[in-house]
């Protein structure tokens, strides 16, 4: 299997591809020996972390292309790892990413990788979403609430309710087409699901999204 990420990058509007592959690259590196002392993410060899952490936080902008040239507030809710908010945050200077998560370790490093990173346009968030879905802060905050591979969307758009920016904000949450399939019918109808899109040893991914509130 060969990837080219400077390639895929740059499908995705990453204005310069390769200053992105090589501190993606210093990201793996850093990932790669905290996860040594603290259990992060099983994904750590280069092509693979190329594919399944890097290129799928990327695939939003296949959709919503707009998200690479506008100045938006990005949440996103249950960030683990950082994926995809470390990545968008990487890809995209102008973007305001909230990262979001209730394990602290995971948090503290993605806190360090974005200072490590000199990422300023990232801040993190411990707490749980639906605690901090009743705070001022982050009520009709964000222009897009994104999540990947942390639970049903219908639980995720309940809990975060308040989240999406009144005229405008809406939520994007990263699936596969058979979890995709399960859900839509239990949405509402303002919900749809993006064509599939291939990444290669991984399968199809889509989308699952909200029009906008």
């Amino acid at each position: 299997m060969s990837f080219d990420l400077k390639e895929f990058a740059s499908g995705c509007m990453v204005g310069n591809p390769e200053e992105f592959v090589k501190r993606c690259e210093t990201l793996r590196l850093f990932l790669e020996e905290t996860n040594k002392h603290v259990n992060l993410t099983r994904i750590t060899e280069k092509e693979e972390f190329e594919l399944k952490h890097v290129a799928d936080s990327l695939l939003i902008i296949r959709f919503f292309p707009e998200i690479a040239t506008g100045r938006f507030h990005v949440a996103d809710l249950g960030c683990g790892a950082g994926f995809p908010s470390l990545i968008l945050a990487l890809a995209f200077p102008e973007l305001q990413i909230c990262a979001i998560d209730s394990t602290l370790k995971k948090l503290r490093f993605v806190e360090s990788a974005a200072q490590m990173l000199g990422l300023s346009n990232l801040r993190t968030v411990h707490g749980r979403i639906e605690e901090l879905n009743r705070q001022q802060e982050f009520r009709n905050h964000f222009d897009f609430v994104v999540a990947r591979a942390v639970a049903e969307s219908p639980k995720l758009a309940k809990a975060a309710s308040a989240f999406p920016r009144k005229g405008g904000g809406r939520f994007v949450f990263y699936k596969t087409p058979g979890q995709a399939a399960e859900e839509l019918p239990v949405l509402k109808e303002r919900w749809h699901m993006t064509p599939e899109v291939e990444l290669p040893g991984c399968g199809a991914r889509v989308m699952v999204f909200s029009e906008k509130y």
